[in-house]
């Protein structure tokens, strides 16, 4: 009989969900902990609401209801301080509770000072959970640490589990409703196909946790992919492996193997290096084939002296081959970029937007260097004194967390918004024909700026108009001069298009569209306040003010049925009647909708 057999299970949620629908989390990680003790315990649950700001209450009332004898909370860093309110609602329902993951395996003694949290399992959970929940907390059991007489016990490392194989797939029947979906029913799903990692970069936490890469044999990846594919509806797929195509050959045989199975109704995410896509050249058509869909490439720096101390062993000449053979096959990529390494200034900063559309990206992902612990880049930068805060809600890759030997953390705020509005897909407004439809493309990006700008709690809202303006002001002082060449059947223009945004102290600046023959260009400028504005106004107070008036709960539930949308065009007529009959999705539409009309409205002088 096992020594714990009513068991409770809880990953810690992001103090702040970031806005974007692949980065939601699937709670892979204590399905995976849950598959492990499926058959010695008497019973399993996952707390509902998990997905909304109900989830602490819930949590509350399913452990009075349904009282659990061991909760076990699985914690990143940016989910952390959360962690903490799930351990003490246990705590105070009478709970032994043990905490694992990434930000207690690389602080420990941190996190066993809290008076909520029994026993740590550090490293990989599986085999010590499953020992655990059978043993209960033993010296016996390899990879656990508690406090004990004063001090800390540590039962020693635990081996890696060399044959990951091994390892049950996720029990993904146990999750919660997500947005209307339940279980294994996930329009957004992950799949882990390795373990570990082959590089050291000295801003990932990947080494500390899984160390060496370790990767499934391509016929137990399948089998579990099989067990996702719908053949009615198209799902998101995370390949959220360190590296996917670390060895090529076992890539090949998974997109083989899914080919002759027909488990092609997928479209797939993935990460890898750069070189890998050059290596992977071969296999590319069959994994378009299987669904493949974007690749994001950690490119990080445009510098390579930056480069070489994040032990990035990144070939630029690299990026842009994988960028170019990823376009010819079809396949969409992103470029990730870290802002903040202490080497660099404003000036190296102000590259990365250039050079990603250098690169011809037409995505581009702009993260602070944010020190998480058990990376060399926390140490570094602690040793250095370089870390502003330690409040682990901001740990979320959008909320800088340090500063540079040229950079105070406000700076790094703006350069993160300059990288945003330097490297946005002007041109996607050069192909449009009217001034509303120039709007609407202005609009849609700024909000993406601004619910970035959300992930910061630090940011109020007359920060963030400020600093959205700001952004601006300092991509007009490069004297950007954007071009397009419509395509024949457009119309011209005859008349130049103009558009302008407006800051509350009253300063604006003007965009000019205008068409030269065959070739539109785009050209800014400052506003004159006593001149009258021919064309619609944002006005970026505003724009922040119906921002923050949406709650990231419906922001979350409208990208993701969105992306269900996109992925099944067949199901859109009774997925958009879901999003209608959604009151808080119908008062989002609403508030944009007057926020569009007010662009139009009349200036004094006009």
């Amino acid at each position: 009989m096992a020594f714990f057999r009513n068991i409770c299970l809880v990953e810690a949620p992001q103090a702040v969900i970031t806005p974007f629908p692949r980065y939601i989390t699937d709670c892979i990680g204590i399905c995976y902990l849950a598959a492990a003790v499926e058959d010695i315990a008497e019973s399993l649950v996952i707390p509902d609401n998990y997905y909304n700001d109900k989830l602490f209450e819930s949590f509350s009332s399913q452990l009075k209801k349904r009282p659990a004898d061991l909760v076990a909370i699985s914690s990143m860093t940016g989910g952390f301080n959360q962690a903490v309110k799930l351990a003490e609602i246990a705590k105070s329902h009478g709970a032994f509770v043990v905490m694992g993951g990434f930000h207690p395996t690389a602080l420990p003694e941190e996190v066993l000072g809290l008076g909520c949290v029994d026993l740590i399992a550090i490293g990989e959970g599986e085999a010590t959970f499953r020992e655990l929940v059978q043993k209960g907390p033993s010296r016996d059991v390899a990879g656990l640490a508690w406090r004990e007489g004063g001090g800390i016990v540590y039962t020693g490392q635990r081996e890696l589990i060399s044959d990951i194989d091994s390892i049950r797939f996720p029990l993904r029947s146990l999750r919660p409703e997500r947005y209307g979906e339940k279980g294994t029913d996930y329009t957004i799903d992950t799949i882990y196909t390795s373990r570990g990692c082959p590089w050291s970069c000295s801003f990932c936490a990947n080494d500390k946790m899984h160390r060496h890469w370790r990767g499934r044999s391509p016929a137990n990846v399948v089998d579990e992919i099989a067990t996702l594919h719908d053949p009615k509806k198209k799902k998101l797929i995370k390949i959220w492996d360190a590296n996917f195509l670390t060895n090529i050959s076992r890539a090949e045989a998974i997109c083989d193997m899914m080919i002759e199975r027909g488990l092609t109704n997928f479209r797939i995410v993935t990460e890898t290096r750069a070189k890998d896509i050059v290596r992977a050249e071969r296999i590319l058509p069959k994994l378009k084939r299987v669904g493949l869909n974007k690749v994001g490439l950690g490119i990080e720096s445009p510098n390579r002296k930056t480069l070489e101390l994040m032990n990035k062993k990144n070939s630029l000449d690299d990026v842009t081959k994988a960028i170019g053979l990823l376009e010819k096959y079809g396949i969409g990529s992103e470029g990730y970029f870290v802002i903040g390494h202490h080497s660099e200034s404003i000036e190296d900063t102000m590259a990365y937007p250039e050079f990603a559309k250098s690169l011809g990206l037409k995505q581009s992902l702009f993260m602070a260097m944010t020190p998480y612990p058990g990376t060399k880049i926390y140490e570094e930068y602690r040793s250095e004194d370089n870390i502003t805060s330690t409040d682990w809600d901001l740990y979320n890759n959008f909320s800088p967390v340090v500063k540079t030997s040229a950079m105070e953390t406000i700076d790094l705020v703006r350069m993160m918004a300059y990288c945003n509005v330097a490297f946005c897909n002007y041109r996607s407004a050069l192909k449009r024909n009217s001034e509303r439809s120039i709007l609407l493309v202005f609009l849609k990006d700024m909000f993406q700026l601004l619910f970035l700008f959300r992930v910061n709690k630090t940011i109020d809202r007359a920060t963030a108009a400020t600093l959205v303006f700001e952004a601006f002001e300092r991509y007009l002082e490069t004297n950007p001069r954007i071009e397009y060449t419509p395509k024949s059947s457009s119309p011209v223009l005859k008349q130049p298009l103009v558009l302008s945004i407006e800051h509350a102290s009253g300063k604006r600046i003007d965009f000019l569209i205008r068409q030269t023959g065959a070739l539109r260009s785009m050209t800014m400028s400052r506003g004159n306040g006593d001149q009258p504005v021919p064309g619609p106004v944002i006005r970026i107070d505003e724009v922040v003010e119906a921002a923050w008036s949406i709650s990231m709960d419906s922001l979350m539930r409208l990208l993701y049925r969105n992306e269900l949308m996109r992925n099944n065009p067949g199901l859109t007529r009774r997925q958009a009647v879901a999003l209608l009959s959604d009151r808080d999705v119908r008062q989002a539409a609403m508030k944009v909708a007057r926020l569009y009309r007010s662009c139009f409205r009349e200036r004094k002088g006009v």
